[in-house]
């Protein structure tokens, strides 16, 4: 899956392709979203939150996090979604915990897996369980600056727009087909704090805008 041309609009962010209505029709069976998520899953909380509206035709049968301390697991509680802590610690390698993060979502019927502020590196055991089915969220216009400080490195190279970026995620560290990304000013006064809290009112919209589009493919698909 590959993205159009990014178009410019009115206001600072760049977003691409334009998200039809039809992505947002629940004609079909609702996509199955396994989430992973790390911190306080604010993006967790925007989907359920346009999947409880029908903003969205999808579902989140189950969220997995890997901080016992993280605040996804109250986001998912409050809409009703079951959460599972797999503790990263409690594993001998990445391969572990992939294979536990797969069996998990197998067992809730997960179509597409989500990473909304992931922050393990994740394995071939994921990948090869849901081929070109899990997709990232970076706050960066990939493929400038990867990894992590996303924001930290661009304030440290001193470029005058970053962002974020939704993409298919590769075993190389933010690396795959890029599938939605945003444009953020960088401004003369901003700290990363500034800059991330910008770039994350972005990156809520594009996420939305990626999981719409992926809906839409499989609505298209199932036609």
């Amino acid at each position: 899956m590959t993205a159009n041309p990014v178009s410019v609009n009115s206001n600072p962010c760049l977003i691409s392709p334009e998200i039809g209505k039809s992505a947002l029709a629940p004609a079909h069976p609702p996509l199955k979203l396994g989430v992973l998520a790390s911190g306080s899953g604010s993006n967790f909380e925007v989907i359920a939150q346009a999947i409880q509206n029908q903003q969205l035709n999808a579902e989140i049968p189950v969220l997995i996090y890997n901080n016992p301390e993280a605040k996804a697991a109250v986001r998912a509680e409050k809409y009703g979604i079951p959460s599972i802590l797999l503790n990263h610690r409690d594993c001998k390698s990445r391969e572990e915990l992939d294979t536990k993060i797969v069996k998990t979502f197998q067992e809730y019927d997960v179509e597409w897996v989500v990473m909304a502020g992931w922050m393990r590196i994740v394995t071939k055991v994921l990948f090869d369980a849901f081929p070109d089915r899990v997709i990232n969220i970076h706050p960066s216009l990939l493929p400038s600056f990867p990894g992590i400080r996303a924001v930290e490195q661009a304030l440290a190279a001193k470029v005058k727009i970053t962002g974020c970026t939704v993409h298919i995620a590769r075993l190389e560290v933010d690396s795959g087909p890029i599938l939605m990304q945003a444009a953020v000013p960088v401004l003369p006064e901003d700290t990363a704090e500034t800059l991330h809290a910008r770039i994350q009112v972005q990156e809520h919209k594009i996420m939305l805008g990626a999981i719409a589009l992926i809906a839409e493919s499989n609505r298209k698909y199932c036609d």
